[in-house]
């Protein structure tokens, strides 16, 4: 037999963290779903990332979160979503990724049956808070699929003294390009447009500036790899194509949130090339009754208009609105 919840939450991330308190403080038992580990989005940040946002802006259920610095870290916010999940006594199972979600009606109710890699589960409201880290962006040229090709960068000692290509513009790119470069890695960042991207973190843009205007690492802009050799990468510039030596590929072009997920569920998605998921401002609560979405996943393809900051009041609504539906149940 299905293992019964009111709420069930899919994601453990800093927002579905968020519902659980929620659901916790008005009283509804509820569980959290996580495909990987505790905040698993956060995890696969880069090693030593730095927040934009100050550490009061990402704190949640007033648990205060109590920084060194202005700008917390990864580490640091990893240990502090671990000791609210562990002060609380989160309701959380790890390491489950759900598979598939149906409706069922039973006593004139619908309720939803989520399927896991471990197991069944049913609710009368399901929250959705998978972030959008989930699909990176693809390149789709020759020899993507190598395993000299990283779309996830994590640590910068492993690429000492290696000829790495970075792909991108953005903060992450950014990031790998300064860090691995400080650990001796011959780096070469490869751009799509004219300059490095506007919304790079306002104190390591000037480091990355000067890092290319003396030469330290190699920008080539208004450029794009075309192939992906054992040794070496193929490089379209306007120019022409060169042929550049290579040990790794960091493409580091942006992620997407999983939609196809949402549709499957009978989520409608606007037809521009947003895609933003249909749901109430009010409530959060889609074009499927007692489907809630929180946090990034509201945003569609526009990943960077939500954040931890302004999305812990989705949680707020979300469980306002099912305890209004259980009272007047």
């Amino acid at each position: 037999m299905d293992k019964q919840y009111p709420i069930i939450i899919i994601g453990g991330g800093p927002i579905g963290l968020a519902c659980a308190l929620e659901a916790k403080k008005a009283g509804i038992d509820y569980l959290i779903l996580e495909k990987g580990p505790l905040a698993n989005s956060l995890y696969n940040y880069p090693v030593n990332m730095t927040f934009f946002s100050t550490s009061e802006r990402l704190e949640i259920g007033g648990v205060p979160f109590i920084s060194n610095n202005p700008k917390p870290r990864r580490t640091e916010a990893l240990e502090y979503y671990r000791r609210v999940a562990q002060d609380n006594k989160v309701h959380i199972h790890l390491f489950e990724k759900v598979t598939e979600v149906s409706r069922y009606e039973e006593d004139e109710t619908t309720r939803f049956r989520v399927k896991t890699n471990k197991g069944f589960y049913s609710a009368g409201s399901l929250i959705v808070a998978t972030g959008f880290y989930d699909i990176p962006y693809l390149l789709n040229i020759p020899g993507e699929e190598l395993p000299k090709v990283k779309h996830y960068y994590d640590d910068p000692h492993y690429y000492a003294f290696q000829k790495v290509a970075v792909i991108g513009a953005q903060n992450s790119a950014v990031d790998a390009a300064l860090e691995t470069w400080r650990k001796g890695a011959d780096v070469t960042m490869i751009v799509r447009g004219p300059e490095i991207g506007k919304r790079v973190k306002y104190w390591v843009r000037p480091d990355i500036d000067n890092r290319i205007a003396e030469g330290s690492i190699k920008a080539y802009f208004n450029s794009m790899v075309t192939e992906i050799r054992d040794k070496e990468i193929v490089v379209q510039t306007p120019e022409g194509n060169l042929i550049l030596e290579n040990d790794w590929v960091l493409s580091l072009t942006g992620y997407q949130p999983n939609l196809p997920f949402l549709q499957n569920m009978g989520i409608e998605l606007s037809p521009d090339e947003v895609r933003k998921p249909t749901y109430s401002e009010d409530t959060h609560e889609t074009n499927v009754p007692g489907i809630y979405l929180a946090g990034v996943i509201c945003g569609g393809m526009n990943t960077h208009r939500l954040f931890i900051e302004n999305s812990r009041e989705h949680a707020e609504k979300i469980v306002a609105d099912i305890a209004q539906k259980i009272r007047q149940d």
